[in-house]
């Protein structure tokens, strides 16, 4: 059959100490997963169902890239995120069934046009515009499930070498495997699936020129910069 385009290909990640590839499927993200956090966007932390949203498979950036400064925004935030990458899925599953889904895990930037995403709240509207842009989901090499585990593993976000995000994963309001029972309930989950499980408190704007550390510890470091 020939073809009128070519396909696009699905981009793929890295992993550490490994020669394999990750294929991208899609990207989920959890919004609302850190007390503070919830508290420094101006909500009242409780738990509940999670808050979801998504963002293209193609806005992977690996680390050690350098971004562009995105279109339609003054407001441009970091968000240092714990991401999950499955190696299988399914729908309706158990707690105990979406912890055997985990694959392997890296350390994610969920990139905010906060501007947009204020006037998206402010008129009921979805967020799209402001979290699934190009270039949105900087994340470094993955680590696999196997050897390494995110319990009680500090978070932390520096720019230019100033720390502006630090944390724990332990102080998530969801865990892991409790976000991926819940999406499960929304969509299927398939092998190739990323997911970005919420970030500490301490998110803030990003200029051109700076640069990007985001860190958890026992997981390759993800580094980045914005075009100046």
């Amino acid at each position: 059959m020939n073809l009128l385009f070519e396909p696009f290909a699905n981009p793929t990640l890295g992993i550490a100490d490994d020669q394999r590839r990750f294929p991208v499927h899609r990207i989920y993200c959890v919004g609302r997963n850190y007390a503070e956090h919830v508290r420094e966007m101006g909500g009242t932390p409780e738990k509940q169902r999670p808050v979801f949203f998504s963002k293209p498979a193609g806005a992977v950036v690996e680390s050690g890239s350098s971004l562009a400064y995105p279109l339609a925004t003054t407001d441009l935030h970091h968000e240092v995120e714990l991401v999950v990458a499955l190696g299988h899925g399914g729908t309706r599953l158990s707690v105990d069934q979406a912890q055997a889904c985990i694959a392997a895990y890296a350390v994610g930037v969920d990139l905010t046009r906060r501007d947009l995403q204020h006037q998206a709240k402010n008129a009921g509207q979805p967020w799209d515009t402001a979290k699934g842009f190009d270039e949105s989901a900087p994340i470094g090499p993955l680590r696999l499930a196997a050897d390494w585990s995110p319990a009680g593993q500090p978070i932390s976000l520096t720019v230019d070498g100033e720390t502006r995000q630090d944390g724990r994963l332990d102080q998530m309001i969801l865990s892991v495997p409790e976000i991926i029972a819940a999406l499960s309930e929304l969509y299927e989950l398939r092998a190739g699936d990323l997911i970005y499980t919420g970030t500490p408190h301490g998110v803030g704007p990003l200029q051109c020129g700076q640069r990007v550390s985001a860190e958890i510890t026992g997981l390759p470091t993800l580094s980045f910069e914005l075009q100046a």
